[in-house]
């Protein structure tokens, strides 16, 4: 639905009233000790962005920046590490053979690279499937952690396909940080990883004095598993505080969540090229679907352009974030500036004291990209 009815094609936005009350079980508390305990682990900073408060009539506005996460330039070593860790402790747990196993994923560039970082640290192997569309150097860095690559003539859905396949093989485990019905557990588990982030936004915006925590979140969104960690951080909180309002933002391109909450049911989107590459998905992962679709106070799509521009006066501001890590502060310029900007602020409940937190997932080294793909 949109507000937005005046202007030439409506708004690709939806709010959702209900979404606030929901609550459900946090994520587990050894999480962040696990990550606490890696020798390269330091919270990544939370800067205040006070122009950006000006330009967006809000109190305060904060970033996260992932542009450097356990030695990688995006935050999704914090879902690959503790997934990594669960597994292979399963499988000595379980007496399996101890030697070197093969860590299968698919992925648009970060997460792969994550899981060939650790299966390197670790003394296992990695095969990552890529997409096309995924820029030569994000291939190659991939490549540069000693993992075997495959590059996949489809979209990512069809790499995640091909990773499940060659997982059956035989020391061979998937990887993967999305989940359909029958592959959960180790999805799940990449979640949880996440929380490491949520859990460093509460104390860094305790220590800024902001004790009751976010008003809104806005969330970069592929298949929703970080989506999904944030909603179960804010969503398990204790009824008493105030819990934020949760934002996700997609590529127009790409947007298979948006279409899933407005049709009320996880749909697949055919995708097309994004300088946005890893949010780059056409299906939401079946576990984070339930809680995107009761937690999620709003979501909105947004042009690669729009990501372009908020990437560059990220760097005016001295924050590396590349195209999806922008994408956040292009969301909510969407929702909050133009035609009908007033009704989706009071759907959102911000005014001009709210705090804001932008979670920009990758640094400009994380996923380079072309117009022309590839």
């Amino acid at each position: 639905m949109s507000d937005n009815a005046s202007s030439p094609r409506p708004l690709p936005w939806i709010a959702r009233p209900g979404a606030r009350p929901w609550r459900c079980a946090p994520a587990p508390a050894e999480v962040r000790g696990f990550h606490a305990a890696l020798p390269d682990y330091a919270p990544t900073p939370l800067t205040a962005l006070p122009s950006l408060a000006v330009e967006l009539g809000v109190g305060r506005v904060f970033v996260k920046d992932e542009s450097c996460r356990l030695g990688l330039p995006a935050f999704k070593a914090l879902g690959a590490s503790w997934a990594v860790h669960r597994t292979l402790a399963e499988r000595a747990a379980n007496g399996e053979e101890p030697g070197p196993v093969t860590l299968v994923t698919a992925t648009d560039g970060n997460h792969g690279r994550a899981v060939a970082r650790m299966a390197r640290r670790l003394g296992q192997h990695a095969h990552v499937f890529v997409p096309r569309g995924v820029h030569p150097r994000a291939v190659a860095a991939i490549a540069a952690e000693q993992a075997k690559v495959t590059e996949v003539s489809g979209a990512y859905d069809e790499a995640v396909r091909r990773a499940a396949e060659e997982a059956a093989a035989p020391d061979a485990v998937l990887v993967q940080d999305t989940a359909w019905p029958g592959y959960e557990r180790i999805p799940g588990w990449i979640v949880e990883g996440y929380s490491t982030l949520c859990a460093e936004i509460d104390e860094q915006l305790a220590a800024e004095g902001a004790v009751e925590g976010p008003d809104l979140v806005s969330i970069p969104v592929g298949v929703g598993s970080l989506a999904q960690a944030v909603v179960t951080h804010y969503r398990s909180r204790p009824s008493g505080r105030g819990a934020p309002a949760l934002l996700s933002v997609e590529p127009e391109s790409a947007a298979c969540v948006l279409e899933s909450l407005i049709l009320g049911e996880p749909v697949s989107v055919i995708t097309d090229d994004t300088t946005m590459a890893g949010l780059n998905c056409g299906t939401p992962s079946s576990i984070a679907w339930p809680f995107l679709h009761r937690g999620l106070d709003a979501a909105v799509a947004v042009p690669d352009a729009d990501s372009t521009r908020a990437a560059g006066d990220l760097a005016a501001l001295d924050v590396s974030s590349g195209p999806c890590g922008a994408a956040a502060l292009a969301g909510l310029r969407t929702v909050l500036t133009g035609a009908g900007a007033g009704a989706r602020r009071t759907a959102l409940g911000l005014d001009a004291t709210s705090v804001v937190v932008l979670l920009s997932t990758e640094g400009t080294s994380a996923n380079p990209h072309s117009t022309t793909g590839h």
